[in-house]
């Protein structure tokens, strides 16, 4: 009787500190439904919690030790972003560990790099309600204590059109202006135009040699603006749905929020998410295989 109320006592345990086995079995019950081997990488929405380099490492580890499908294989990515270096990294650790059969599921968002990941495999899945992002890229600083982000292009702009006005005063009292470029770095301004120039490029590559290889790169700039351009989206935070990816020509396809398969994803989503916001910072796993990273480890991570 004791050893029984052991197995009980220990079984729940693993579903409040919700263990990988628990994860697992709603994985391979995914797997089952697309005919595709599942992955998934997640990380907390808390700051200073990024994508980055090391990710497409432990990412690769976990795609070594899994058989790929014939069918290839669907990353489920949920995460805020981070490095577009590092997005661009992953896409060519996911292509090459499956053959180039190599799709995205998002559960819930899909922001900033976590975004571009999206955008370098051959399919995404989404529901009505789940959201991919803008790519710009964005500044953190830190004023009293609160960390606060800009976008990079809001700062050119702001500096172009205050070196114009200044240029072109006519005359004019030039001091006003030039107190207000006082405040930039030329140097900060030519490293955030090459900060964009890097995200598009990362974007259109990773399209072309993928879901949008069709188009010429001019095409694609055209249809991805609202992902390029804040001044289309209005705010770097803002959810593109999945009828605006439609509307890029993206291949996105809608997961019915009725099926059995949207009920496991989701449910595999609030249990991942509640080890993200208890246990640890960043989760990949396979129905075989997990890995996990603790929140202290991430402390000295800048955006």
């Amino acid at each position: 009787m004791r050893k029984n109320n052991q197995k009980i006592y220990g079984k729940l345990l693993r579903e409040i500190n919700q263990s990988p086995e628990i994860r697992q079995k709603i994985i391979a019950a995914i797997e089952k439904n697309l005919n595709k081997t599942v992955i998934t990488f997640f990380t907390s929405f808390k700051y200073p919690v990024m994508i980055e380099d090391k990710d497409a490492v432990m990412l690769e580890e976990v795609l070594q030790n899994t058989k790929i499908n014939k069918n290839g294989f669907v990353l489920m990515i949920n995460s805020p972003g981070g490095s577009g270096l590092a997005a661009e990294r992953i896409i060519n650790v996911c292509r090459a560990c499956s053959n180039d059969k190599f799709e995205v599921l998002i559960p819930n968002m899909a922001k900033s790099a976590a975004t571009m990941v999206c955008l370098g495999s051959n399919k995404i899945y989404m529901s009505k309600t789940a959201e991919l992002g803008p790519i710009d890229p964005q500044i953190a600083y830190t004023q009293d204590n609160v960390t606060k982000r800009l976008s990079i292009h809001s700062i050119i702009t702001s500096y172009e059109k205050l070196f114009d006005m200044a240029i072109n005063s006519n005359g004019q009292r030039l001091e006003p202006y030039l107190q207000q470029l006082n405040r930039y770095d030329a140097r900060d301004i030519e490293e955030f135009k090459r900060a964009m120039e890097l995200s598009e490029s990362i974007a259109v590559k990773s399209l072309k040699s993928g879901m949008m290889n069709k188009f010429s790169e001019e095409q694609i700039k055209t249809k991805i603006k609202p992902f390029l351009e804040p001044l289309k989206s209005k705010s770097h935070g803002r959810p593109i749905f999945i009828k605006d990816a439609q509307k890029c020509d993206l291949k996105v396809e809608a997961i019915d929020m009725g099926s059995t398969l949207w009920h496991d994803v989701w449910e595999l989503y609030i249990r991942s998410d509640y080890c993200l916001n208890n246990s640890c910072a960043k989760l990949i796993e396979s129905k075989t295989d997990h890995f996990n990273m603790g929140v202290k480890l991430l402390k000295g991570a800048v955006l």
